[in-house]
């Protein structure tokens, strides 16, 4: 520092004073200027250049996915300097394939065969790095992992992101019966008769059953050491004659597809026989008789018998393996109990039939015992039709006649004493006679019989009693209610008395039945 003789002391310290705070000043901005610039860089980075990728992929062994990559670059853009694809182990990194502008394009033996860049300008001696999407072909199961792609640039440094991917394995279905051949057992124990099979999945599949089995199965998950999951299922029921031929139908649903596979049942049981031919109607000399031996057995039969309860077969009887055939007229001699025995690989069984002969047909030849009872039925289905039909015409005819051979009106009661009329008419000032009488459906037939023929059940005769009734009716004393009098029967005048409708008064007094008037 040049201080000047001619100034004094404590100037010059002041002036030094300031020029250093004026130095430090100085370093103090470039300082901020440098620390603002730097930020800015990083802000202009961070928001102008990004690494882009699916966040998952997945594919199947053996297949073929790509893992996309791409560059989204800066303005002004940044210098690449390389692109690394690492696979993430265990937490570790481990590269996968390298793409360098000045080096080339370098990929791991691990992956050389499966592993390629998808642009082919990354190939080129000018490369452009801004796609480096990788494909892997010949997917392994070993492949599942995360995946890095890292860009190496210039100033902005490093930039990443990563995709996970997933293997995935479809399984194999194999359906098989438990054994060959299930044998029908006498007690209702279920038991395994077939087994669904998917193998070696990933994830694990979901199996179930289609039949109409009244059945239940079970269902067992076996992890492999390779990640995939085996499934096995069986099917359980109690094996039985019934369920033999019967369809059986494995399903397996896999990310939502379905695999399906079939077995058909075969049950072997013992058989189960019964003789057919005989009708009920053998009779003497008729021709051309035979019984039949119908077996039901898994696997087939392998033996009939034939043999006779009462002794030994007939001389006319002829065998032929499941047909007992017996030649010649029918005798006495072929009645009897036969027995036929069946047998396969499982047991034997047996049949019987009591043979009887009669000495006329019980029905004609050709026509069988059921279709005789049905002919029964069915005629007697007919006559009782007929019959039913015959009685309801018969009650129509019956109700027509009654209602057109009677005029009046069932229903109104009318006097046979009095002037003539009903209670419930009044009395004209000329009444006439009574010119019909009505009778009550409660009169007794036998007074009526007596009526019709003159005899009055009221004790004397009809003009008698007629003669007392105009009497009564000229003199006023219908008013009185005076009494006409037969043989001891008194009857007031005015009283409702009534006579079966079934007869008809006449003008002379006299009464006749319906049925003997003719209209």
């Amino acid at each position: 520092m040049i201080v000047l003789e001619w100034i004094p002391l404590s100037v010059n310290l002041k002036i030094a004073s300031i020029v250093l705070s004026f130095l430090k000043t100085m370093m103090f901005l470039k300082l901020v200027f440098y620390i603002i610039t730097i930020i800015l860089a990083l802000i202009t980075g961070a928001h102008g250049q990004v690494v882009q990728m699916d966040s998952n992929k997945s594919g199947f062994v053996g297949s073929q996915v790509e893992l996309r990559c791409q560059f989204v670059n800066s303005n002004p853009p940044v210098k690449i300097s390389q692109v690394t694809w690492q696979k993430l182990v265990n937490g570790t990194k481990q590269n996968v394939a390298i793409a360098n502008p000045a080096l080339g394009v370098s990929v791991l033996n691990t992956f050389r065969d499966r592993v390629r860049f998808k642009n082919p300008a990354v190939r080129q001696r000018t490369p452009s790095l801004e796609d480096t999407t990788i494909i892997f072909n010949k997917l392994k199961l070993s492949d599942e992992s995360t995946y890095i792609c890292e860009y190496t640039t210039f100033p902005a440094g490093n930039r990443e992101n990563m995709v996970n991917l997933t293997v995935n394995a479809r399984p194999l279905i194999q359906m098989s019966l438990s054994t060959p051949s299930i044998v029908a057992g006498s007690k209702d124990l279920k038991m395994t008769v077939a087994t669904c099979i998917s193998a070696n999945g990933k994830p694990a599949s979901v199996i179930t059953w289609e039949t109409d089995l009244d059945g239940e199965y079970s269902t067992q998950d076996i992890p492999n050491p390779d990640g995939t999951i085996t499934v096995r299922s069986d099917y359980l029921v109690v094996p039985s004659r019934e369920i033999h031929q019967q369809l059986l139908t494995c399903v397996s649903t896999y990310n939502e597809e379905q695999y399906t596979d079939s077995v058909t049942l075969n049950i072997q049981y013992e058989p189960e026989v019964i003789i057919d031919g005989f009708d009920g109607n053998w009779y003497l000399n008729r021709e051309n008789v035979q019984l039949t031996c119908l077996a039901d057995a898994n696997p087939p039969i392998s033996l009939f018998q034939w043999r006779c309860l009462n002794g030994t077969l007939p001389l006319s009887a002829e065998l032929r393996d499941d047909v007992l055939i017996f030649k010649g007229p029918v005798t006495y001699d072929i009645a009897g109990t036969y027995i036929c025995d069946a047998t396969n690989s499982i047991g034997s069984a047996s049949a019987s039939v009591e043979v009887v002969v009669t000495e006329f047909p019980s029905f004609p030849h050709g026509v069988t015992q059921e279709q005789q009872q049905a002919g029964v039925v069915i005629g007697g289905a007919v006559v009782c039709g007929t019959v039913l039909l015959a009685a309801i015409t018969l009650l129509v005819v019956f109700l027509y006649r009654r209602r057109s051979m009677f005029k009046g009106d069932y229903s109104t009661k009318k006097q046979i004493l009095g002037n003539g009329y009903s209670k419930a008419g009044s009395v004209p000032a000329h009444p006439s006679l009574p010119h019909s009488l009505t009778f009550s459906d409660d009169s007794d037939e036998e007074k009526k019989l007596e009526l019709s023929r003159g005899s009055s059940v009221l004790g004397g005769s009809v003009p008698e009693f007629h003669t007392c009734q105009m009497k009564a009716y000229h003199t006023g004393l219908f008013e009185d209610h005076e009494s006409c009098r037969f043989n001891d029967h008194i009857y007031e005048f005015g009283s409702e008395v009534e006579v079966s409708v079934d007869m008809v008064p006449q003008m002379d007094g006299s009464v006749i039945s319906k049925e003997e008037c003719v209209f």
